[in-house]
């Protein structure tokens, strides 16, 4: 194979992607089968196959127990918008996490002691294995699951303290800015790295994707005076959802 050359799988799967972006092959079309691929082509069942799998994991077509495979509906992405780290006194989780002030949702969440793993460790410039808060959220727009999030809090800041649950207490939902301000601690930097990779089968199942979807991952610590007082994972179905920054000039 020359400098540049596709695999056959990936020339075929490229020549049917375009005919889904373009509209030849429109939403809930059953994709040609995989002896029509080979016939059209002129490839092997394996390059057909393969290329079929291409699809799948670009979310463009999706199997259909005993009927085949079809073109998927493509939404239109909405946002998630993104614009510091100081909402209004007040604000509830869903506004914390995203910024619209034009959207309105709903969440679940839950708290619960655990042991910071090597990565959040290393995120917290805690000891792998020290005790932390961890929460989880469920974020849903007009009844939509649309978003998941997991902070972790080191307890050595906040355990015995009013604010020890993010989600509960005097301060309950009231955000990290906030909650630690009233142990004393000025939360001055928030730090956001987004980055995407295939969804984990539970944040799937949660977001009401299918296998191979890709999610966004927004990485988010929020420190004060250096220190990081909280960091949390951000999980977005990146079909659905695109991060919208909205950044102030200084």
């Amino acid at each position: 194979m020359t400098f540049g050359e596709q695999p056959a799988y990936l020339r075929v799967a490229g020549d049917l992607r375009k005919k889904i972006v373009d509209g030849r092959l429109p939403p809930h079309t059953r994709l040609p089968s995989q002896a029509r691929i080979r016939e059209e082509y002129g490839v092997s069942d394996t390059v057909a196959l393969e290329a079929r799998k291409v699809l799948m994991a670009e979310g463009l077509v999706e199997g259909r127990s005993g009927s085949g495979t079809y073109v998927r509906e493509r939404p239109v992405p909405r946002r998630v918008a993104r614009s510091g780290f100081r909402p209004e006194r007040g604000a509830t989780p869903f506004r914390q996490e995203q910024a619209d002030a034009g959207v309105r949702g709903t969440w679940e969440s839950r708290s619960e002691r655990a042991e910071a793993s090597a990565a959040v460790a290393e995120r917290l410039g805690v000891e792998s294995g020290d005790p932390v808060m961890r929460t989880k959220y469920l974020f849903r727009e007009a009844g939509e699951p649309m978003m998941l999030s997991t902070s972790w809090e080191p307890l050595a800041l906040t355990g015995r303290t009013p604010v020890m649950l993010p989600e509960e207490g005097p301060l309950g939902g009231m955000g990290v800015v906030e909650r630690m301000r009233a142990i004393d601690v000025v939360v001055d930097n928030v730090t956001e790295e987004v980055g995407a990779r295939p969804g984990l089968a539970e944040e799937l199942l949660l977001l009401g994707g299918v296998p191979g979807h890709v999610v966004l991952v927004i990485q988010r610590t929020y420190f004060a005076s250096g220190r990081p007082v909280e960091t949390a994972d951000i999980v977005v179905p990146a079909d659905r959802y695109r991060a919208a920054y909205h950044l102030p000039v200084k």
